[in-house]
């Protein structure tokens, strides 16, 4: 989102930027955007346990549906941008964000608002209510493109016509980053992104035991960096993620163990700037600790953070999540150690790449939902809006 807000600001300087999003007061705050509930019931992202509750959910569809409908005819461009939101890779509901996007892409349809799917991460999606609302949502929107092709490749499979839809780089590539200081030679400190990781939406019967080895090969594999005198910053990308810190902490009692707190990706990128090395769950912990250009293992989970780290020239450097393991994870942070100096390069090369593919993915934009507008002091006359938990409108 906060790349996309650049981009308009920079090629689009006269548009009205507005915000239907799950988090408003965050965007009030750090952006000074009008910003809109992107769900009426205020209880959506809480389990249901109650009558009431169920109730409270129920009603909320439908008035969610008259909400949207409403908000986007206000609108001549809605933008959604970034993020696995045609995907299911971690626990989904379908009436939850799935059938929100939907509202907002059927919407545009009916109301000739032209709903752009920016830069979007999709995968396989095994429950069918889910699965039917991706399609369709994709189906409906006016402009869509992809993190890599193997979201393009999940569409098509899906019975989406794709033919025309373009592949960039994730759109956070476009964020600027503080530059990575060169190691002093002796061992230095290591950022670990950690994860409060259940596996995905597949996954629901066996989630606490994914849990549990998660968290003890993590664990573990922190345990061994401070005994090998490495200083260790626990990172997360989510406010849940601080049980899995605070579980850590109380294993690993060493004041070489320590917690950061960050609020956005540019703290996360300041934190990671600073290490030799990252050891990340997160998708965008692994988009950050690259953005940065630092040597980099990823606990992967889903095929994006494969893909990512295909991308950017460290996929020999991947781990499943699923099954952490100590020794196995020790071994492979020591290989990419070896190679830190010549991966570093590969990093700074692969990132000038990535930057010019997203000048390119902006500049597809401006044709394809702002017709008439070639140049960046020209008017936009358009709206365009920053969808899921942080987005954004423009004239």
């Amino acid at each position: 989102m906060e790349a996309v807000l650049g981009y308009l600001r920079r090629d689009h300087g006269d548009a009205v930027v507005d915000a239907m999003c799950g988090g408003p007061e965050v965007v009030r705050l750090r952006h000074g955007l009008p910003a809109t509930r992107l769900h009426w019931y205020r209880g959506e992202y809480r389990t249901a346990s109650r009558a009431g509750a169920v109730a409270g959910k129920g009603l909320g569809k439908l008035v969610d549906a008259v909400r949207t409908a409403a908000w986007v005819r206000r609108h001549d461009v809605v933008i959604v941008p970034g993020m696995g939101v045609l995907e299911a890779t971690l626990p989904l509901r379908p009436w939850g964000f799935p059938y929100a996007l939907f509202l907002l892409c059927a919407s545009g349809r009916l109301f000739g608002t032209r709903v752009a799917l920016v830069g979007v991460g999709a995968g396989p999606v095994g429950n069918r209510a889910t699965r039917t609302l991706v399609r369709w949502s994709a189906r409906l929107a006016a402009y869509r493109s992809y993190r890599d092709t193997q979201s393009r490749d999940a569409l098509r499979e899906m019975g989406v016509d794709t033919a025309g839809d373009p592949v960039h780089p994730d759109l956070a590539f476009a964020l600027p980053a503080p530059s990575s200081g060169a190691p002093s030679g002796a061992p230095g400190p290591v950022c670990v992104g950690v994860m409060d990781f259940h596996g995905g939406d597949d996954d629901r019967d066996r989630a606490e035991e994914i849990h549990r080895r998660y968290l003890d090969g993590t664990t573990r594999f922190v345990r061994a960096l401070v005994e090998d005198g490495r200083p260790v910053r626990l990172l997360t990308g989510d406010a849940v993620d601080a049980t899995v810190v605070a579980a850590i902490l109380d294993a690993v009692d060493s004041p070489l163990v320590t917690a950061a707190e960050t609020a956005s990706l540019d703290d996360l990128m300041k934190e990671m700037a600073t290490a030799d090395a990252v050891v990340a769950t997160r998708y965008h912990n692994l988009v950050c600790a690259l953005r940065v250009g630092v040597p980099t293992l990823a606990l992967s989970y889903a095929a994006k953070s494969d893909a990512l780290m295909e991308l950017m020239g460290l996929g020999a450097y991947r781990h499943p999540a699923r099954e952490a393991d100590a020794d196995r994870l020790l071994d492979r942070f020591r290989e990419l150690e070896r190679h830190a100096a010549e991966l570093r390069q590969t990093l700074a090369e692969r990132n000038l790449s990535v930057g010019r593919h997203l000048d390119e993915q902006f500049t597809a934009l401006t044709a394809a939902v702002f017709p008439g507008t070639g140049r960046a002091d020209a008017p936009a006359h358009t709206h365009a809006h920053a969808h899921p938990h942080a987005p954004r409108e423009t004239p």
